[in-house]
């Protein structure tokens, strides 16, 4: 399972130019999973929704909302949204799941805050598997 640092979903995927998590997902997995996200409509901040892998050898793509409508985020919004993550992959029954730093790319938080973040919200949760934190490179 994987997560993707996503927006509140109220502007329609296709509008957007995919950067950082996101754009690797299109580019790998295809436009599937993207086109799932329009049946949820906005997604609250911090907020997370599940959709298929498109092409990714995965189970299911965790969506969550970490920037807000002025495409920023906050240590509220990151903590959400980890939080958000968590608990729908032990809802889903993941074993594994593989965190991004969420907004420190385009939402402004600096790389090392939001890997504190997702540290300290992974500590605290009741997720049984496995939690992988990855620092996504531009290649």
């Amino acid at each position: 399972m994987i997560v993707n640092a996503w927006n509140r979903n109220v502007i329609p995927w296709w509008l957007l130019l995919p950067q950082g998590v996101s754009g690797a997902i299109k580019r790998r997995g295809g436009y599937k999973p993207f086109r799932e996200l329009t049946k949820y409509g906005a997604i609250p901040l911090g907020g997370a929704v599940h959709t298929s892998a498109g092409k990714l050898p995965f189970r299911g793509i965790i969506h969550v909302a970490g920037i807000n409508l002025c495409w920023f985020a906050t240590e509220k919004s990151v903590r959400l949204s980890v939080r958000s993550a968590l608990q729908l992959a032990a809802e889903k029954d993941y074993h594994s799941i593989a965190f991004p730093l969420i907004g420190a790319g385009t939402g402004g938080v600096s790389a090392q805050k939001s890997l504190d973040i997702t540290t300290e919200e992974s500590e605290q949760s009741n997720f049984d598997g496995k939690i992988v934190i990855v620092k996504f490179k531009k290649v």
